[in-house]
């Protein structure tokens, strides 16, 4: 053989087409669908325009996102910046609208001080991965957001994964006391079940442990308590000396980021140590302006976050749904194939709904994501009546 001649060898990615077809056969083939460009008024897709498909699949849960005054937010940042932050926080990724928005963030939430990241996901991994070590402890709930889950592991901690909202399974992984530091992580209002952790009674737990309880926040923010200050402030425990939290930008505020809050020291911390601060680029300052501007609107408006509610409560009611804690309305259908279905036809009904299915939920709970916003008419909701109608009765999904 020639020297320079090698063997032929099976191709090192041809696992990934039968692996493709058990996923299809399964129901678990995912599609990206790219979004039309948004018609009529500003807020709202489908107004104006009876064949646009109404979003209730989306995370915009105050209708910020088209808000005239958070895009001119977002321009006046990119006419000022630059369209990016050309570095990191700590090089030249850091203008003084990052500093304003969390300095907002930590008022409206009622804590000491925010620290802004490139995302949500770049949060929980930089607050985890920072405040635990492989000598320490961390207890979480087995329907954590996969960010979190993805921060468990990169800890280096043991991690103890505990029953959903299950605060005595909490307390006794605790007690066994084999850990330096320990870190109990919750979402607050979880992203698929859209219920409410027991912020209250795992806070109890932790500091009798002399724990810390880190709750991602990014279902809450804008959503859940008086003026959408957050399920901690509604529970009283924003700001306590044994709490943190993570909030994302991309969610009520409409924009894209997220942040991290609590006390000043632990702010201090991550930028000394959190890798997803220290070594990604930072958030765009568009991003950032119009963030800053979506919160101005919440604080200036607080009815917003009682509207969202009430409608998710709606929407609950229209598909025989439990009543959500915030926006986010869990319809379960069982196997992914109804789900799949059921999604198609609010589809043909002019309605987007989410379709979550393994490993996103656990198996035998595909269901229908739907959810609410501030801003949905009573046209929007007859229209989602009759989509729902139509699904939820359809042949193959339960009626």
């Amino acid at each position: 053989m020639h020297p320079h001649t090698t063997k032929a060898v099976a191709d090192p990615l041809g696992w990934l087409d039968s692996h493709a077809r058990r996923r299809e056969e399964a129901g678990l083939r995912r599609v990206v669908r790219p979004r039309a460009p948004d018609s009529g008024a500003p807020g709202d897709p489908a107004r104006g325009d009876p064949t646009r498909l109404l979003d209730l699949a989306g995370n915009d849960y105050l209708g910020l996102s088209r808000h005239p005054e958070v895009i001119e937010g977002g321009v006046r940042a990119l006419r000022t910046w630059g369209a990016g932050s050309t570095g990191s926080r700590l090089v030249t990724g850091t203008t003084t609208l990052h500093g304003d928005l969390e300095d907002a963030l930590a008022e409206h939430t009622g804590f000491a001080a925010a620290l802004v990241f490139a995302s949500g996901y770049a949060a929980n991994l930089g607050v985890l991965t920072s405040l635990t070590g492989p000598e320490d402890l961390i207890v979480s709930d087995e329907r954590n957001h996969a960010s979190l889950v993805d921060a468990c592991r990169l800890s280096r901690a043991q991690v103890i994964i505990v029953p959903h909202a299950d605060v005595e399974a909490v307390d006794a992984a605790l007690a066994e006391r084999s850990w330096q530091h320990a870190v109990v992580v919750t979402d607050s209002v979880f992203s698929a079940d859209g219920d409410l952790a027991p912020l209250a009674a795992l806070h109890t737990v932790v500091r009798s442990r002399g724990a810390l309880l880190v709750v991602d926040e990014a279902h809450s923010l804008g959503v859940v308590g008086p003026g959408g200050r957050g399920a901690l402030a509604d529970a009283g425990l924003a700001g306590e000396p044994d709490v943190v939290a993570t909030v994302t930008l991309s969610k009520a505020l409409g924009s894209q980021g997220g942040a991290v809050l609590g006390p000043p020291a632990v702010r201090a911390h991550l930028i000394d140590t959190a890798r997803t601060f220290i070594f990604d680029t930072g958030l765009a300052p568009a991003c950032a302006g119009a963030a800053l501007a979506a919160l101005g609107i919440l604080t200036t408006t607080p009815d917003l976050a009682d509207g969202v509610r009430r409608h998710a409560r709606h929407l609950a009611d229209l598909t025989g749904a439990p009543r959500p804690a915030g926006a986010v309305v869990s319809v379960v259908l069982g196997e992914p194939e109804r789900a799949v279905r059921a999604t198609e036809i609010c589809r043909a009904h002019g309605v987007a709904v989410g379709c979550f299915r393994p490993p996103t939920v656990p198996p035998g709970t595909s269901r229908l994501r739907v959810a609410a916003r501030a801003n949905l008419t009573a046209t929007d909701l007859a229209r989602a009546a009759d989509a729902f109608a139509a699904a939820i009765g359809a042949p193959g999904c339960p009626g």
